[in-house]
Order: structure tokens, then C-alpha cells, then sequence
């Protein structure tokens, strides 16, 4: 019973924590985007709220917090309101089963930096970032507004194509480890020696097209079209119920799914000790925060794709390359 106690507290701390961290990380990473696409676009960013701007994530989040939100006349309420929740709780939910090192003593007690170790944490994934579609269907439909509905379908549409390729992407690491567990396909790279991104050129390029489009990310956030949907699904919400949606969908979710992507195809938190017992978490947050700023960099570079070509692309041209990829990497794996 006491062991059991226990157990609870601590995962009720690392729970807490990590919220804490990832809506701290959330917000900043506002601020580090505009420094960076101020960068890129020859003019400063953030500058005027605190020591180089620092304060500006504050300032923006008592902006939301206090301004009038309205409700569109005629709007389904309960379900307006759900959309908020569906789409910012799936997209915390997907760090439950993201390990972020190895184990650790502390005082005689084994913790693990990861919130549930299950031996399904890839399905869990995939059934999470399913139900960030509910999110964006319910938000365009409860507003009563054809520009949000429009908005959503398009937005749900490259969502779902993208999800299927998602998974038929990671299936040819699954069978390469042997596993549907995250710290095991950690610790079947390690055992290796090999990274899977060696094996797995392909399934990587498809989990990345995969994660700029299920993020709402250049050249795929046709979800931002402005000249045609005023911002999409989500225009009818205000203040804060506004925030979340880019909240969830640009950062949370760049966030988890290049934490994924680390824990798939670059060995998670192995690397060189180089930084002491602090090398395995810290090679963990530089492949990850790497990929994030990769994520960025692309979306102030490249142009946006039409919503056709973005479900053409899926269908015809990258969900074929998944099957194939799959397929070979059964075949090679049966011939060895």
C-alpha cells in the first residue's frame, strides 16, 4: 500500500511538472519564433516588453486573458466549448508516453522520466493525434459560420491523410525493434548500436511531411489562408479560447511529435558522455528543440501548397512510398 502511495505522488509530481513546462515552453516559443522569423525577414522581432523582448509572451497571454470573448449567435455552446478541450488535451496527453532519458536513484527510489512506460505508447500516440480531428470538425461546426466550417473540413481532410501515413511511416521502425513501446525502440537502437534513421531514410521524410501537416506547419497550414478563410476553423473564438488552438496545434504539438521523432529515428537520449550523468537528457532536449527549430525555420521559408495538392501528394504519392517501405522492410527483415 505504501509502495503504491508512493507511486501516485510521483506521478502526480511529474505531472504537474511537466504542464508546467510545456505551457511555459508553449508560450516562449512564441517569442523564439518571431525572434527567428525577424531574423530571416531582416527586422528585429520582439524588443519593446522586457530585456530583448522577453515579457512579450506574458504581455500576449494577459491580452488573451482579459479580453471580451464573444460567442457567435447561434452557436452550439456545449460543443463550442469541447473543441477548446479536444484540442489541447490530446496534444498534452501524446508527452505521457514520451520518455525523456533514462531512469534514475533519487533516495533509494527508481524514477523514471517518462509518465507511463506502456508497451502500446505508439498506439496511444496515433489514437491521441486522432482525436485532435474532433477538435478542428467540431470548432468550424459549432460556430455557425461557413468560413469556420469550410475552414475545418479542409484543416480535418489533410489531417486525416496525413494521420494514415503517420502510422504506416513508423511501422517499419516498429518491426526493426520489435516493439510499439517508446523507451524499448530507445533501447533497441542502443542495444544496436545504430540509429534507425539509417535504416529508415524514407519512413523519416514521410514521418516529416507528416508532422508539418498534422501541426498545421508551412507548406501545409492551409488551416492560415487568409486571403481566403480569415484564419480558418477557429476565427469565431476569442481571447483565450483563441490561443489554444494555435497553442495546441504550432507548439505542443511540434514539441511532441519531434520528441517522437528522436525517440523513432535518432536514438532518443543516446550520445556521447560528454555532459556527465546530465548526457542522456540533455542529448534528448538537443535532437528534439533541434528538429523544433528546424520545424520553424521551414515555415518562414517556404511557400504554402493548395489544400488539393496537399491531399493529392498524401494519397497518390506519399501513402504508396509508406506501403512500399513497409513492405521492403518486412521482406529484408524475413531474408536476415
Amino acid at each position: 500500500m505504501a509502495q503504491v502511495s508512493l507511486d501516485l505522488i510521483v506521478t502526480l509530481i511529474k505531472v504537474l511538472l511537466l504542464l508546467g513546462i510545456l505551457l511555459g515552453l508553449g508560450a516562449y516559443l512564441t517569442w523564439f519564433e518571431r525572434k527567428l522569423a525577424g531574423h530571416i525577414q531582416a527586422r528585429m522581432g520582439p524588443k519593446l516588453v522586457g530585456p530583448f523582448g522577453l515579457l512579450q509572451p506574458l504581455a500576449d497571454g494577459i491580452k488573451l486573458l482579459t479580453k471580451e470573448s464573444l460567442i457567435p449567435r447561434g452557436a452550439d455552446r456545449p460543443v463550442y466549448y469541447l473543441a477548446v478541450v479536444l484540442s489541447l488535451t490530446p496534444a498534452l496527453l501524446l508527452f505521457s508516453v514520451i520518455p525523456f532519458g533514462p531512469g534514475f536513484n533519487l533516495f533509494g527510489y527508481e524514477v523514471k522520466p517518462v509518465i507511463s512506460d506502456v508497451n502500446i505508447a505508439l498506439i496511444f500516440i496515433f489514437a491521441m493525434g486522432s482525436l485532435a480531428v474532433y477538435g478542428t470538425i467540431f470548432s468550424g461546426w459549432a460556430s455557425n459560420s461557413k468560413y469556420a466550417f469550410i475552414g475545418s473540413l479542409r484543416k480535418s481532410a489533410v489531417m486525416i491523410a496525413y494521420e494514415v501515413i503517420l502510422g504506416f511511416s513508423v511501422l517499419g521502425v516498429v518491426l526493426l525493434a520489435g516493439t510499439l513501446s517508446t523507451v524499448g525502440i530507445v533501447e533497441a537502437q542502443i542495444k544496436s548500436g545504430v540509429w534507425y534513421i539509417l535504416y529508415q531514410p524514407v519512413a523519416f521524410l514521410l514521418y516529416l511531411f507528416c508532422m508539418l501537416a498534422e501541426s498545421g506547419r508551412v507548406p501545409f497550414d492551409i488551416q492560415e489562408a487568409e486571403a481566403e478563410l480569415v484564419t480558418g476553423y477557429n476565427v469565431e473564438y476569442g481571447g483565450m479560447r483563441f490561443g489554444v488552438f494555435p497553442l495546441a496545434e504550432w507548439y505542443l504539438n511540434v514539441m511532441a511529435l519531434s520528441a517522437l521523432a528522436v525517440i523513432l529515428f535518432f536514438g532518443g537520449w543516446s550520445g556521447p558522455n560528454i555532459f556527465g550523468p546530465l548526457s542522456p537528457y540533455l542529448w534528448f532536449l538537443i535532437k528534439t528543440f533541434s528538429l523544433v527549430f528546424f520545424v520553424l525555420w521551414l515555415h518562414w521559408t517556404l511557400p504554402r501548397f493548395q489544400a488539393r495538392d496537399i491531399t493529392e501528394i498524401a494519397w497518390k504519392v506519399l501513402l504508396p512510398l509508406a506501403l512500399a517501405n513497409v513492405v521492403l522492410t518486412a521482406v529484408v527483415l524475413y531474408i536476415l
